[in-house]
């Protein structure tokens, strides 16, 4: 992919602070990375924040009074947190990156997703911690209420130890469902592959129902009817792809049977995929239930980052 000289980024993508939950754990370092690669390209800020859960102690601990009460951070602990959070984005600071902190306290995810509003953020970066047993719990108490609620797009980043992307991202996948919010998670999509010279993956995936549930009428042709809506699916991805971008960006196209989540996972896996930009549709009970079964299925299963866009 050849990057355009003087070419503009789409209206709509404004990456100018980010917010990055910071844990002080391996995981959300490793977010932090990529972080620090998207406010080089965006020329952002970067905002650390450290989110201290008060926790109420019970009556009779020692050093609080006879009925409980409690405990938030004393002045020595919260001068001990910055110096950790400064710690942690000091690399980005010493490449030029504008670096901002800020110790908040209360609930996690409800912290994270009002931060947005309050540091004025455009895209939250944050790790997630696993997929299995209690690090399935923090993801799903803490990540995914973000991820649900949060009102700018959401980069998730798994662990190093699960991770097969790289830095900077080479190769981008998109999943199109024809729906607006994968409408404008493409423009993300070829926003990011624009910054990173990077190639561009799109994904429609068609579920087709079985011979079981809908039997085929007298004369049907199955197979032909399967070749045409793959060809129709193929001739409208390509009219996504805008006319200025066609100068710098081929997007190669596929169109594949089977669920949708399952088949992100293995174009994602089998293609050496390094960041999945998809859309997230809102906040209805159905809509959840999309949530649940598509992008909350892709979060947990990919080895490398995945930008939610909320339409």
């Amino acid at each position: 992919m050849m990057k355009p000289d003087g070419g503009g980024r789409s209206p709509i993508v404004n990456f100018a602070r980010l917010l990055c939950p910071i844990d002080f754990s391996d995981t959300s370092r490793h977010a932090i990375e990529h972080a620090t690669v998207l406010a080089r390209w965006y020329e952002a800020t970067v905002l650390g924040l450290h989110v201290h859960n008060p926790v109420y102690a019970p009556i009779g601990t020692p050093g609080l009074p006879d009925d409980g009460g409690t405990v938030f951070a004393s002045p020595a602990t919260s001068h001990r947190l910055r110096g950790q959070l400064d710690a942690v984005l000091a690399s980005a600071a010493a490449s030029g990156i504008p670096v901002e902190t800020a110790i908040e306290e209360g609930l996690p995810a409800s912290q994270i997703i009002s931060g947005v509003t309050r540091h004025r953020a455009d895209l939250i970066v944050m790790g997630t911690h696993g997929a299995s047993g209690f690090e399935r719990l923090l993801l799903g108490s803490v990540t995914e209420k973000v991820v649900r609620k949060a009102s700018c797009p959401v980069l998730t980043v798994p662990p190093r130890s699960h991770a097969t992307s790289q830095l900077p991202f080479r190769r981008i996948l998109c999943p199109i469902d024809f729906s607006a919010s994968s409408a404008r998670a493409l423009h993300f999509a070829l926003s990011i592959a624009q910054e990173a010279e990077a190639d561009l993956h799109l994904l429609h995936v068609i579920e087709w129902p079985s011979d079981r549930q809908s039997p085929p009428l007298p004369g049907f042709n199955l197979p032909e009817y399967h070749v045409y809506r793959e060809s129709e699916a193929l001739a409208e991805l390509d009219k996504l792809v805008p006319a200025p971008a066609r100068d710098w960006c081929q997007p190669k196209m596929r169109v594949l049977p089977g669920r949708p989540y399952e088949q992100v996972l293995q174009v994602a896996a089998t293609g050496s995929i390094d960041l999945i930009v998809i859309g997230v549709h809102g906040r209805s009970a159905l809509d959840l239930m999309i949530f649940g079964s598509t992008t909350n299925q892709v979060i947990r299963g990919a080895s490398c980052p995945v930008l939610t866009i909320r339409s």
